[in-house]
C-alpha cells in the first residue's frame, strides 16, 4: 500500500472485493481474482493465500507477482516446509493481522540463492477464518515495505473476514449439492427396485411357468431362454441399484466394495492399511473406480478371486485391485481398452491423482489408483 488509506477509499476497496466474491462459485479462481483485485486497489504488489486443513496441511491456492525467489519450480519454496506464520496459524497463536519481520520462506531462498527476492524481506499474514472456524492465510508484501500501518492491517482483515465468509458459503454449497445428489440417487434407486425390478421378478416366475406347463420342447426351450435373460436382467438391476444407493457405503468404503462384490458373486480379499477418514468426492471417486473394476473383473476374468487393497497415508490414498485372471494384451502406450476403463481414469485424473493398469494375457489384471486427499 503506497499511502495511508482514508476510510472513504477503504469503504471502496471492501465493496469492489465483496461484489467479487459474491459471484464466485469455485475457491480457487475466486482466491485468484480476489488477490488480483486486491493488489490492483491496494498498491500491494505481492500477494500469496495458503488454505490449510485440518491436519495442518496446505496448498498455495492462489499467487500474484511472485519474486522468483519463491515462484521457483512451480512455487516450491511455498509448497514446501514451514513458516513463522504457519507454525503460528497451527499453534492458535496468530488470530489477526500481523507483520511479519523475518519470513523464514524468504530467508532461506537468499541463503541458498534460489532467485531474485525483488527487494521483498518483509510481509503481512493474515488469517482467513469466520467466527472460529480458520481456512488459511493471506500474505502481501511490496518492494522495501517494512511494515504495514494499523489502518492497512485493519482494511487486510476486513478482506481476509470476506474471504474467509466466501469460502464457507462456497463449501456450504457444494456440500448440499452433494445432499442433492445423493437424495437424487436414492429416488432413482427405490424407482427402480419397485418398479423396473419387480417387473423383471414376475417375467422370471411367469417363464419358469410357462417352462413347467408346456410339454413342447421348443416353446419349454423359449421359455427357460426367457427366464434366463430376466434373470441376468434382475442381477445387472441389481448392480445398478447399487451403484445408485450402495446399502454398504455408510459402513465404510471397505465394507461397500466387499458387499459389491459379494453381490455380484466374486470372492473379495481387502486389506486395510492406516486411517480410512476420506473427503466425501475422494471416497466417491474410489467406490467408483472399485465398481467399475469388478463388474469388469466378473465378466471378463474368468476368475472369482479378487484382491482389492488400500492403502492410506498422510495425504495419499492408493487403491489396487487386482484379479488372477485370463488378462489381456495391453501395452502403458496404447489407448485405454474400453469406455468404462477410460471413466475410470478420468475420475480419478479429475481430482489430481494417478491411474495405472496392468494386464498381460494368462498373467490377471491390475489396476492402481493414486489419490491426494
Amino acid at each position: 500500500m503506497s499511502k495511508q488509506l482514508d476510510t472513504h477509499s477503504n469503504l471502496r476497496i471492501l465493496k469492489e472485493i465483496a461484489e467479487l466474491l459474491n459471484e464466485g462459485t469455485e475457491i480457487s479462481p475466486l482466491l485468484s481474482g480476489v488477490l488480483q483485485k486486491l493488489l490492483k486497489v491496494t498498491g500491494v504488489t505481492t500477494g500469496w493465500i495458503f488454505l490449510i486443513d485440518k491436519d495442518g496441511r496446505h496448498t498455495v491456492e492462489a499467487t500474484e507477482h511472485l519474486p522468483p525467489a519463491l515462484s521457483k519450480n512451480d512455487c516450491e519454496p511455498l509448497k514446501k516446509g514451514s513458516c513463522w506464520c504457519m507454525d503460528g496459524y497451527k499453534k492458535g497463536t496468530l488470530t489477526k493481522a500481523s507483520n511479519i519481520i523475518e519470513c523464514r520462506r524468504i530467508e532461506t531462498a537468499i541463503k541458498h540463492k534460489q532467485g531474485e527476492t525483488n527487494n521483498i524481506a518483509f510481509h503481512a499474514t493474515i488469517p482467513l477464518q469466520l467466527g472460529d472456524e480458520m481456512f488459511g492465510l493471506l500474505n502481501v508484501a511490496a518492494p522495501g515495505k517494512r511494515e504495514f500501518s494499523r489502518d492497512e492491517l485493519a482494511l487486510l482483515e476486513s478482506v481476509a473476514l470476506q474471504i474467509g465468509s466466501a469460502i464457507k458459503r462456497i463449501r456450504l454449497t457444494k456440500k448440499e449439492q452433494e445432499i442433492a445428489l445423493i437424495e437424487e440417487r436414492n429416488r432413482l434407486a427405490r424407482d427402480l427396485h419397485d418398479s423396473v425390478n419387480q417387473l423383471l421378478f414376475s417375467l422370471s416366475l411367469t417363464a419358469r411357468g410357462g417352462v413347467e406347463m408346456t410339454t413342447d420342447t421348443d416353446t419349454k426351450n423359449t421359455f427357460q431362454h426367457i427366464q434366463n435373460l430376466s434373470q441376468e436382467a434382475q442381477t445387472e438391476m441389481r448392480a445398478l441399484i447399487w451403484q445408485l444407493k450402495p446399502s454398504g457405503l455408510e459402513k465404510g468404503l471397505v465394507q461397500a466394495i466387499k458387499g459389491y462384490g459379494e453381490m455380484l458373486g466374486l470372492k473379495v480379499d481387502t486389506r486395510l492399511a492406516g486411517v480410512l477418514s476420506l473427503p466425501s468426492q475422494v471416497e466417491e471417486t474410489l467406490w467408483r473406480v472399485s465398481q467399475e473394476a469388478l463388474n469388469n473383473c466378473k465378466r471378463h476374468s474368468g476368475q472369482k478371486d479378487v484382491s482389492v487393497s488400500i492403502l492410506v497415508k498422510r495425504g495419499l490414498v492408493c487403491l489396487t485391485i487386482s484379479d488372477n485372471g485370463c488378462g489381456f494384451k495391453y501395452e502403458k502406450e496404447q489407448t485405454l481398452p474400453s469406455l468404462g476403463i477410460e471413466g475410470m481414469q478420468e475420475r480419478v485424473e479429475s481430482l489430481g491423482g494417478f491411474f495405472t493398469l496392468n494386464s498381460a494375457p494368462t498373467q490377471g489384471t491390475s489396476i492402481v489408483v493414486e489419490l491426494p486427499y
